[in-house]
């Protein structure tokens, strides 16, 4: 497992300028296997980040607190590794650059920053790139074993589910492994279950060259930088799954989506940031979610003993824990 892991950093390395790979290759095991981010900015120094925390990475690839330690970012490593990134054609990307990242092969996503110019009506290209977020995907198998018992419906149904927790402690990671069980097939279950993916953001699944890096199950269909709301319509419409899945929930569209899988009777199972009822409840736009109790299931989430933590599981009709 730990091989695997160090390679899986080794190989985002191919996507790093020479300057950069030379530093990054001679970071220790250890801390390759648990690295979540590599943040490029310019004029900066070099971040590795892993379990909450950012360490400044030194020319020879050690690791440190200090700052002033750090391998300073050029905006040629920048450039550089854009380059690399592109596959040294730009134009072939310009609808990802659009909305703000690139997935590698992998499933691996990098985000950019730079100058945002705009066409007649949206975002046209982003230009000057400052700053690369090169965040590292890792699978983890498994993990939605212990959670399946409580969000399935015996014989072939599953509870409308939401996954709640603050940025990167594990909520997609969770997802997609939900996901995958439910596709393959629960022993919990009769049968697999059809899940449609709206992948927006190209997280889920890292659609790379039109297949899914992660696994995501055999009975699984994903529409790829997809909006929620054009997305349902279309998996409804086409694909009659029996689950529609989403990440990061939030807008008046995004609701609109979920009430529209609801009234077609196919099942959601989403996320959303926040940390507890009471931060969905402040949001309008979440509000009538949890007032009209239109999810079964909450699984909350933390990392107070490391990332993708249950922190609790909630039935959704008088706000019950389930294992407490």
């Amino acid at each position: 497992m730990d091989d695997k892991e160090v390679r899986i950093f080794d190989d985002v390395l191919e996507y790093t300028c020479l300057e950069l790979n030379k530093a990054l290759i001679n970071i220790p095991s250890k801390y390759k296997k648990k690295t979540e981010e590599i943040r490029l900015r310019n004029g900066k120094p070099l971040i590795v980040s892993f379990q909450g925390n950012d360490y400044f990475v030194t020319e020879i690839g050690t690791l440190t607190k200090r700052s002033t330690e750090g391998m300073l970012i050029k905006r040629e490593y920048i450039q550089k590794t854009f380059k690399l990134i592109s596959n040294y054609s730009i134009y072939a990307f310009e609808e990802e650059i659009k909305n703000g990242f690139i997935t590698l092969k992998g499933g691996h996503r990098v985000g950019i920053a730079g100058k945002v110019l705009y066409g007649a009506k949206d975002i046209d290209t982003i230009r000057d790139i400052s700053s690369l977020n090169i965040r590292i995907a890792r699978e983890k198998k498994g993990i939605a074993e212990g959670i399946l018992k409580h969000i399935i419906a015996f014989p072939y149904s599953v509870c409308n589910t939401l996954i709640i927790s603050p940025p990167q402690c594990g909520k997609t990671t969770l997802l997609r492994d939900i996901i995958r069980s439910l596709s393959d097939g629960s022993p919990l279950l009769s049968k697999g279950l059809k899940i449609g993916v709206i992948d927006e953001r190209s997280e889920l699944a890292g659609v790379y060259n039109g297949i899914p890096q992660h696994d995501i199950g055999i009975r699984t269909d994903v529409l790829d930088g997809c909006n929620k709301k054009d997305g349902t319509t279309m998996l409804l419409r086409a694909m009659s799954p029996d689950i529609i899945a989403m990440d990061e929930i939030g807008s008046v569209s995004d609701v609109e989506a979920i009430h529209e899988s609801l009234k077609a009777g196919v099942k959601v199972i989403a996320t959303v940031h926040g940390n507890n009822i009471e931060d969905l409840v402040s949001r309008r736009s979440l509000k009538v979610l949890i007032e009209d109790r239109i999810f079964e299931r909450y699984i909350f989430l933390d990392n107070s003993k490391g990332i993708g933590t249950i922190k609790d599981i909630v039935e959704g009709k008088k706000f019950k824990s389930l294992l407490k």
